[in-house]
């Protein structure tokens, strides 16, 4: 089917389909983030079309394929009827998994219907977009493995120039993003700067058993024990890493690190530790303003705070920057869509969003430039506070007092 489904729709309002894993955290807050833009949005009168102003309606499905007992197949199955049956415009926030992003390309590529991705992180589908026309209809807003590395390889820098931490214990999801990333992190940085890798353990998604990891990083003298997991079960890591009192440093992405609840959760046991928030904006920000006034409006809106550190930010801004474009283009046509979303350039919650020929959203340092995560460390008295990069931090990578390292 090559023709367009989105021209099929009645043109009274702008359907936007939400596409993703509702049944994981991540995917549960993208949505209520794309619902408070939408919301927003239609309280200023909606979009402008070409002078006609349109609503903007949310449909939603919940993908299979991540955590659940859905397949690849099943996911897809899902995305199809969102489209077919909902007759939506443009999908946001799309699957969880990049293996099921990797294959939503070409189905995406049938029916032309623009997707803004927001959650799955494999660099891949930047270079098919660069190489195959067809695969132009998606785009990128979040964080992908390669940003992560880079943010991951400052802070270990920061830590050898200050500490002199050059020996770190690897534990990772085995997940296309998890893999791409740890993978990234040796050949780029652990390699070159000849830091000694004691040891790596490469984890099924279902594991919940992490008892042999953080002993044998103790065992071996690891300074540094980097952790690249999105599964909820990855809670019991963090558990054993304090119960043996291991006295590496924890750091990279543990999902519920980034939460403002994590103090409590693990009863004010985690001073010290550094987590990757993905996106600024999942976590409030004293020098960048425009993260903290997204943070409080959903705070508002939900009655509770944002849990996630991955998805939620990028869900809200991929639903402001498909409905500048569709200004701009002044057309519900896919294709004028699309050569709009290419010269995007949105100051919002996350930083500046721009994106680059890959269809990538562009991070780096200064929200001013460039889209931005950050690295938050948990201090003595339960607060996150924001360590890289400098133009947002709060303060510098410390030690914990009493920690031995």
């Amino acid at each position: 089917m090559l023709s367009s489904v989105c021209c099929m729709a009645a043109q009274s309002e702008i359907i936007v389909g939400v596409a993703t894993s509702l049944n994981a955290p991540e995917g549960r807050e993208s949505y209520n983030a794309v619902r408070l833009a939408a919301d927003e949005i239609n309280a200023e009168g909606g979009v402008n079309v070409s002078g006609k102003m349109m609503p903007v309606r949310i449909e939603s499905v919940n993908l299979r394929g991540d955590f659940s007992d859905g397949s690849v197949s099943d996911a897809l199955a899902d995305l199809e009827k969102i489209i077919l049956e909902k007759k939506v415009h443009a999908v946001v926030v799309g699957p969880f998994r990049s293996e099921v992003f990797l294959s939503s390309m070409e189905m995406i590529a049938e029916y032309r219907v623009p997707m803004l991705e927001t959650i799955a992180m494999s660099p891949t589908p930047e270079a098919k977009i660069m190489k195959d026309d067809r695969y132009k209809y998606i785009f990128r807003l979040c964080l992908n493995s390669k940003y992560l590395v880079e943010y991951l390889i400052n802070t270990m820098k920061f830590m050898n120039r200050k500490f002199g931490f050059d020996k770190v214990y690897i534990m990772n999801q085995d997940a296309a993003w998890a893999r791409s990333t740890v993978s990234l992190m040796i050949k780029l940085f652990f390699a070159k700067a000849g830091w000694k890798i004691l040891g790596m353990d490469n984890y099924p998604r279902e594991t919940s058993d992490f008892t042999a990891g953080p002993g044998k990083a103790a065992e071996k003298g690891a300074e540094v024990l980097l952790t690249v997991f999105d599964t909820p079960e990855s809670v019991m890591l963090v558990r054993h890493w304090d119960t043996r009192q291991i006295p590496a440093l924890l750091c990279g992405y543990l999902p519920m690190m980034g939460s403002p609840r994590a103090w409590q959760m693990f009863e004010g046991k985690i001073a010290g530790a550094l987590n990757v928030i993905f996106e600024i904006g999942n976590v409030p920000s004293e020098k960048y303003p425009p993260a903290t006034v997204f943070y409080e409006a959903y705070k508002r809106k939900y009655g509770r705070e944002i849990e996630v550190g991955h998805g939620a930010a990028p869900a809200y801004e991929s639903l402001y920057v498909l409905a500048d474009a569709i200004e701009r283009a002044g057309s519900l046509k896919p294709d004028s869509i699309v050569t709009a979303l290419e010269k995007t350039d949105r100051m919002g919650a996350m930083g500046r969003i721009r994106f680059h020929k890959g269809h990538q959203a562009i991070f780096g340092k200064d929200p001013a430039q460039e889209a931005l995560a950050c690295v938050i460390q948990w201090t003595a008295d339960g607060k996150r506070k924001i360590v890289y990069p400098p133009s947002v931090a709060e303060g510098e990578i410390e030690l914990p007092v009493g920690s031995g390292k």
